[in-house]
């Protein structure tokens, strides 16, 4: 009898080679071919992807890539699919300033300088004063909005002013001279100082001096004049060119003067620092212009 060889000692299959192996058998049955047409059929069996085999503990360490979104990305705005790109800052359009009150004066015609006096209507006694100087871009604002006292019954409409309604006239007018009783303060208008109380005004419709400075030491100012010689009314001030022509009864004396703090007789008054400031502001070679009235009369339509 032949002798036993020893047996041989088994060899471990390596898992990988036995993954190999049941794959290449199920892919021939799978195919219809390697077996017998009599032979039982062999259990299903489920193959296992090479990605998922077990891995022995004696092979390399396995190297855990980092999550995608974890790994450093240069990422350009301009070029990435699906980046948002911020809108680019603009400049505001451009606006057009809202048009001056003076540009809607009625009556300011070519002056290169206007204080406007607007009350809100009829009757009130107290109006905006606001000045303004033309230059070649339009009209500058130069003093106010400040309030200014009129006359004791408000403006007047337009052409409707007489002598002693206690009304201030309404229109454009300019300035024919600056007064006080204090010196000049330093104005561009012609300036006459009240010496005494001789100077007067006179406001008499029936005198050949109607609305006229006068001296009455040499002259006859008809009855009752207006003193200029009133502190602290008159210390300084202006007349404004209102009846220039003189007609009898259609209003005279009317100033632009310190305030009392009470509506006047019929001119505009300011408080002292105020007045002061236009008086010195004041130009005739700016042809300045005093518009005042209520905001219907004097106001043109916005545009």
């Amino acid at each position: 009898m032949p002798t036993r060889s020893s047996p041989r000692p088994s060899r471990a299959v390596p898992p990988v080679a036995v993954c190999a192996v049941l794959t290449a058998l199920t892919a021939l049955t799978a195919c219809g071919g390697g077996g017998s047409p009599n032979a039982a059929p062999r259990p299903a069996r489920v193959r296992v992807p090479a990605s998922t085999a077990p891995v022995p503990a004696s092979t390399a360490p396995v190297t855990t890539a980092a999550p995608a979104s974890t790994a450093p990305t240069s990422v350009t705005r301009a070029s990435s699919p699906g980046a948002t790109t911020p809108p680019r800052a603009t400049s505001p359009p451009p606006t057009t300033a809202a048009p001056s009150l003076a540009d809607r004066l009625i009556g300011a015609g070519d002056a290169g300088q206007v204080l406007a006096v607007v009350a809100d209507g009829y009757g009130a006694t107290t109006a905006t004063l606001t000045a303004y100087q033309r230059s070649g871009s339009g009209w500058t604002q130069v003093f106010g909005p400040w309030t200014a006292f009129v006359g004791s019954s408000g403006f007047a409409p337009p052409g409707a002013k007489h002598e002693g309604d206690g009304r201030t006239p309404t229109g454009a007018y300019g300035f024919d001279f600056a007064f006080g009783v204090q010196p000049d303060p330093g104005t561009h208008l012609p300036y006459r100082v009240v010496t005494s109380s001789a100077i007067v005004w006179d406001d008499d419709p029936a005198s050949s001096l109607y609305n006229e400075w006068v001296d009455t030491a040499g002259a006859n100012a008809g009855a009752n004049p207006e003193p200029m010689d009133k502190e602290p009314a008159y210390d300084y001030g202006a007349v404004i060119a209102y009846n220039d022509a003189r007609t009898p009864g259609l209003g005279s004396a009317i100033f632009l003067h310190v305030t009392t703090g009470r509506p006047t007789a019929g001119c505009v008054s300011l408080p002292a620092d105020e007045l002061l400031a236009v008086l010195r502001w004041l130009d005739p070679a700016r042809s300045p212009r005093i518009v005042m009235g209520v905001a219907a009369a004097v106001l043109g339509p916005q545009t």
